[in-house]
């Protein structure tokens, strides 16, 4: 690596760490009533929605709004990708999307997944991607975001805890989840994507509704002297594609694509707002919890397990490829296959680890052309459940499910019953813990099982060996954890992959959802317990390498088989 690299790898971790800790605060006065610019806003679309802002939620309440408003979503987003040759804004004249992409595609975003069997300029009008694909990259967002909300108030209150906006609660109220959707759109998510839009735009990502243009070739082919370029609406959605953890590209190449990610700074940009929001979240959850040191501390056993993650993809990338030496081709820049050289390979892998920890699944590289082992990465830490950072909200959801089992398996070795910030940890929210971890494990690898024993899922590998099992094991992992990455080589648009896939996603999202707003409901409920000398402090580096060592183990026993089927005999042979 030359310096420069290593330079922008610091400059980037110095200036998100530096956001931390304003943005944090700024969402928790927020998400706590006490940010009210936007109010008269805020109230115009609680009153043209019939939404009574100070009628407060008990879990069952909150997850039956979660579940409707995201039916709704499917619904809209499917029919507008049915429908949309029918439809306004369709310069390219495009047809019906099929059914069983349309299914794949409007559980993607709604889910948060944004997993992409199509290609975006070939397969989608500019309404289609606006007002389908571009408003769930909010509104899927908005929902993770939510759902952690009201888990941080079931942690936070108390029987008798009153709402400081609302003049008081009952026991075991979460909030409004209408309330918590709109705040997280007007207050957060539409200020940044606004600003980091209008950022990409003077950088070169396109924005206009001209229709594709044909160009000359310079260099005119046997068979052809002109070559299509796709315009359209572009800089808006990837703006909330990166700050929403949702990765959805305009384009199918994604950031790889020039009119996407034209330059080094929009290249830095587009890494930083993958990270921006689930790191703030943390100070955020400090903030509104009374103690700013377990925000912190959640965010430092996060970003250990990171640094191992991108030190290792660094490591094998700027190994090379063996085979590629023995060929005589210089790689004293890394393994450059399936990289842009604009970026190199620390931008590129710098980019795989965000985008897998955080749940975004955007790319400005091959995945599937990284070294075994450069590979492994960032398919490892989607198997964690994406909580290193993770989604908006959810990635932060995610992890305290890990935190509830390290003090309960903690309270268990001393002989204490288990507290959380005051809250007893009992049976019940380690078995909806126990859920919210299993769940993802199971689907990944029953849907890999199923996937490899089909002829119907062997049919779409392009190649054989340890590598395609890699692709399916990659692909299920993408959607059984909401990422959207993938290991291209897997031709994924067929009906076996397309509904397989969607109900990994759908159960992956929703079935995890349920017990995490359960768990909040019974912690609401219960009284916070005085802290004694046998209190175990969750706080402290003892807790975080505790943490560290629960997520490890537990993503290890749970993976290990597979990857060894998978990159780890590919980097032996």
């Amino acid at each position: 690596m030359i310096n420069f690299d290593w330079f922008q790898i610091i400059v980037f971790f110095a200036v998100l760490f530096a956001l931390v800790k304003p943005l944090g605060a700024y969402m928790a006065g927020v998400y706590e009533g006490k940010i009210t610019f936007l109010r008269s806003v805020e109230n115009a679309f609680y009153r043209l929605s019939g939404i009574d802002p100070a009628r407060e939620m008990d879990w069952k309440a909150y997850t039956v709004a979660v579940l409707l408003f995201n039916a709704i979503g499917f619904l809209f987003v499917y029919l507008t990708l049915r429908l949309q040759g029918l439809l306004p804004l369709n310069p390219q004249g495009l047809i019906a999307v099929p059914p069983a992409l349309s299914f794949n595609t409007a559980v993607s975003f709604v889910s948060n997944t944004n997993w992409q069997a199509y290609g975006g300029e070939t397969t989608m009008s500019y309404l289609s991607q606006m007002l389908a694909l571009g408003t769930q990259n909010f509104l899927s967002a908005a929902t993770g975001t939510a759902v952690l909300i009201a888990l941080i108030r079931g942690i936070s209150s108390s029987p008798h805890f009153r709402s400081p906006e609302n003049g008081g609660n009952e026991a075991g109220k979460l909030g409004n989840f209408y309330v918590d959707l709109t705040r997280s759109t007007l207050y957060i998510l539409l200020p940044l994507a606004l600003f980091l839009a209008l950022t990409l735009v003077s950088q070169g990502t396109v924005q206009t509704f001209a229709a594709s243009r044909q160009i000359d070739l310079l260099q005119p082919a046997a068979d052809t002297a002109t070559q299509t370029i796709a315009l359209g609406p572009a800089a808006s959605q990837i703006a909330i594609k990166q700050l929403g953890t949702n990765g959805g590209g305009f384009f199918n190449v994604n950031s790889a694509h020039p009119f996407e990610n034209p330059t080094p700074l929009s290249n830095f940009l587009e890494m930083l707002a993958i990270l921006l929001i689930p790191t703030a979240l943390t100070h955020t959850y400090g903030k509104m919890v009374g103690d700013t040191r377990q925000g912190w501390a959640i965010l430092a056993a996060m970003t250990i397990v990171f640094a191992l993650m991108f030190g290792l993809g660094l490591w094998a990338e700027y190994q090379g490829n063996p085979n590629l030496t023995a060929l005589g081709i210089d790689q004293s820049a890394g393994n450059m296959e399936g990289k842009e050289m604009r970026f190199g390979a620390a931008n590129s892998v710098l980019w795989s680890i965000a985008t897998t920890a955080a749940s975004n699944g955007s790319v400005n590289a091959m995945h599937a052309s990284f070294t075994p082992l450069g590979g492994l990465a960032p398919m490892w830490l989607m198997q964690l459940g994406e909580i290193i950072y993770g989604g908006v909200g959810s990635g932060l959801y995610g992890m305290l499910a890990f935190v509830i089992v390290a003090v309960f398996v903690a309270g268990l070795m001393v002989g204490r019953t288990p507290e959380y910030l005051g809250k007893k940890i009992e049976v019940f929210e380690m078995k909806m813990a126990s859920l919210m971890i299993l769940i993802p494990v199971l689907t990944v690898l029953l849907g890999t099982a199923l996937a490899v024993s089909l002829e119907v899922g062997r049919a779409s590998v392009l190649n054989p060996g340890a590598h395609g099992f890699s692709e399916i094991l990659y692909a299920f992992s993408s959607a059984g954890n909401n990422n959207g990455s993938a290991f291209v080589g897997l031709n994924a648009n067929t009906d076996f992959y397309n509904f397989g896939l969607g109900i990994a996603m759908l159960v992956s999202r929703y079935w995890l959802i349920i017990p995490v707003l359960a768990v909040a409901g019974s912690l609401a409920a219960k009284k916070k317990v005085p802290v004694s000398a046998g209190t175990l402090p969750t706080h402290t580096p003892l807790f975080t390498f505790w943490l560290i060592g629960v997520i490890i183990i537990v993503g290890a026993l749970s993976f290990l088989p597979a990857l060894a089927l998978g990159p780890i005999v590919e980097a032996l042979l």
